[in-house]
């Protein structure tokens, strides 16, 4: 299949998204497709470089209220003749924006399915625009319904984001697909106990302390302040614990001074931006992960840490509440009132893992798992909408009876309903190779 991600972010901008979209693009083409990303350009992109093939930059400028994002302007005429070159056969967007519109006129005009993830929760960073003054918490839900009403599917990260999209009144299907991430490099334990040592004496921690990691982009709504403000009552009954702040961003110097306000700067390590490659001795060398954040809609991060093989602390929902599905995963809390009680809980009673429990885990988390359903959907939306060719149904129009795309397609996705949600029936990687679509490629 010849497929076009549409993003208004990507490498080398550096986000969740970002990361998503490059996870996402990888495992496609380990399957054996064709993708091409339609992306904005970035004055740090050597457009020559081996990391930009199949990407295509389309002129932008930064946008007015995040100075790191930009927004396309012109250059659509372009991408529209580029889609027709590379003979593209779905379109999965991932912006609600200037290259997400983009993305729904290319699919109009090529008459192919179009999917979208719906990857932020607005109301949580509208206060960055004009102070709040332009758009309103209560406007999203319109502004978001007008955009997805156009798809033909939507991809929900988690089930707090498939609760969202049903409150807003979104008609398109919806499945929850979370993204996976690569494991190879959080499940290296042996080559890395020397560098997590040298580590620790790096930041003069003591053997026996027990280690809290927050890494994060540091803003309000990362909710950390919430951590300091219950460091002190954890402290009251074991001293032994410290708490590690990894990353940078508006928020710091607030943090900063609230440490010292509630008496626990000397207990609250702040280390700064760490570089990729590192994160996983951090995740490692913690004890827990801990995340007071109300604002995610999946959180790679938490994923990290599981896949590091360290439990995670954090306030319960929908998301959380089905990936920790076993006290040795971590431990969850209702309210920020109790956090300080969560912690010294999951000190004490969190139990040692159990091999296959979390190898199964890694599995549910891992990228192969989240190609393998977002293809998985992409077929199912399809054939459903009769816009899949080959097969003996290539003259089809998009509108065409679902039961002639069905007869001339011998294979059958099954969905089965779960709370709410949709759980996709997993299929090996060989399987996947032995699906026939158009444009498969022939070894």
């Amino acid at each position: 299949m010849r497929i076009g991600l549409f993003t208004d972010t990507y490498f080398p901008q550096v986000s969740g998204v970002a990361t998503s979209i490059r996870t996402l693009r990888e495992e496609l083409e380990e399957q054996g497709h064709d993708v091409f990303i339609f992306t904005t350009t970035d004055r740090d992109v050597d457009p020559d470089s081996v990391a930009e093939h199949r990407i295509i930059r389309i002129p932008s400028v930064p946008f007015f209220a995040f100075k790191d994002r930009r927004v396309a302007y012109r250059g659509f005429s372009k991408a529209l003749t580029l889609a027709k070159e590379h003979r593209l056969e779905l379109i999965h967007t991932h912006t609600e924006f200037a290259l997400g519109f983009l993305g729904l006129w290319i699919a109009r005009e090529l008459e192919i399915p179009v999917i979208h993830t719906y990857h932020t929760q607005y109301e949580d960073y509208v206060h960055y625009i004009a102070k709040g003054l332009l758009i309103r918490p209560a406007m999203i839900k319109y502004m978001v319904r007008t955009f997805l009403d156009e798809v033909d599917g939507v991809v929900c990260p988690s089930e707090i984001v498939y609760n969202l999209l049903v409150r807003y009144g979104v008609e398109p299907e919806k499945r929850v697909i979370p993204t996976g991430i690569e494991l190879d490099r959080f499940i290296q334990a042996e080559p890395q106990k020397e560098a997590i040592r040298e580590l620790r004496e790096s930041l003069a921690l003591a053997p026996d302390t027990k280690i809290l990691l927050s890494l994060s982009r540091i803003s309000y709504e990362k909710n950390i302040q919430a951590i300091i403000r219950a460091l002190p009552e954890v402290l009251q009954e074991n001293d032994a614990v410290r708490l590690i702040v990894a990353g940078d961003g508006p928020y710091l110097g607030n943090l900063k001074s609230l440490a010292r306000e509630v008496g626990v700067e000397h207990r609250v390590l702040f280390v700064g931006m760490v570089p990729p490659e590192q994160t996983v001795l951090y995740y490692r060398m913690a004890d827990f992960f801990v995340s007071a954040s109300t604002s995610e809609t999946q959180g790679l991060t938490f994923l990290e840490s599981l896949a590091s093989g360290t439990p995670i602390i954090a306030q319960s929902n929908p998301y959380l509440d089905s990936l920790i599905s076993s006290k040795m995963f971590g431990t969850l809390y209702q309210t920020s009132e109790d956090l300080s009680g969560a912690i010294l809980e999951a000190l004490l009673a969190t139990p040692y893992p159990q091999e296959k429990e979390w190898q199964n885990k890694l599995f549910e988390i891992s990228a192969e798992n989240f190609g393998l359903q977002v293809y998985q959907y992409y077929l199912d939306l399809s054939i459903r909408k009769g816009y899949l060719k080959g097969q003996g149904i290539g003259s089809l129009r998009p509108r065409a009876r679902f039961v002639k795309a069905i007869a001339g397609f011998p294979f059958k996705v099954a969905a089965l309903p779960v709370q709410g949600s949709r759980r996709v029936i997993r299929i090996s990687r060989e399987q996947a190779k032995r699906l026939p679509y158009p444009g498969r490629r022939k070894n």
